[in-house]
């Protein structure tokens, strides 16, 4: 996804986030079933020493959430959802393919070099809120797990003498997964997910294992 498509799909939603359905009587089996969007600076921890982020490394998430209550006051519950998440991420770990074989390297003098994941994400919260049927805007703290499958992954590098794009990657873990937390007022949250296994698997970098996870950090805006 281009970054045009990014913005694109941002100002769209952020038309909308405040927007609420208007009722003539109160709904006292309300649900907070919801679109949200995620954007984030994508961190990468647990970095050889000869591994460092350069530039700017984002991510975008949307999808949808089904909202199930445990209480009558329907402000404590459990969310459900499907969505599509794209994380970039611009270091100099270069990644490319020599007969077949991926192989791995620390890169110098690069104008640039990332790569990228596309995937469908099923976000699980465990979800507090002080809302109530005439309250559409409250406090909320929305915590749980987040798990990835990874539909495509490619890399992009270029310098002065070559010019690659690498995909079919088979070395990035299929099956990603994390702990996640929301936390905040209305439709503006503060965002955070955590990476609890490696982004590729058993890969072996400069003698020792390569074990990059995840750390994204932003906003997500909940919209009804």
């Amino acid at each position: 996804m281009g970054k045009q498509w990014i913005i694109i799909i941002f100002f769209f939603l952020f038309n909308n986030l405040n927007a609420q359905v208007n009722k003539d009587t109160l709904d006292l089996r309300y649900l907070e079933d919801q679109i949200y969007l995620s954007l984030t600076y994508n961190i990468l921890i647990n970095k050889p020493s000869m591994i460092a982020q350069h530039g700017f490394s984002g991510g975008v998430s949307i999808g949808f959430i089904k909202d199930i209550p445990f209480n009558e006051n329907r402000n404590f519950g459990l969310g459900i959802g499907l969505g599509y998440v794209y994380n970039s991420y611009t270091q100099n770990l270069k990644i490319s393919k020599e007969n077949q074989i991926t192989v791995f390297e620390a890169a110098q003098d690069y104008n640039t070099n990332r790569f990228g994941i596309n995937a469908l994400e099923i976000p699980i919260e465990i979800r507090w809120r002080n809302s109530t049927p005439q309250k559409y805007k409250f406090w909320r703290i929305y915590g749980g797990i987040k798990l990835a499958y990874v539909v495509s992954a490619n890399t992009i590098y270029k310098d002065a003498v070559e010019n690659l794009s690498t995909k079919n990657i088979s070395e990035f873990n299929k099956i990603q997964y994390g702990l996640t937390l929301a936390t905040g007022f209305s439709t503006w949250n503060l965002y955070v997910y955590y990476g609890l296994n490696p982004i590729f698997k058993s890969v072996d970098f400069n003698d020792e294992k390569l074990g990059l996870k995840d750390l994204n950090v932003g906003l997500k805006f909940y919209i009804m």
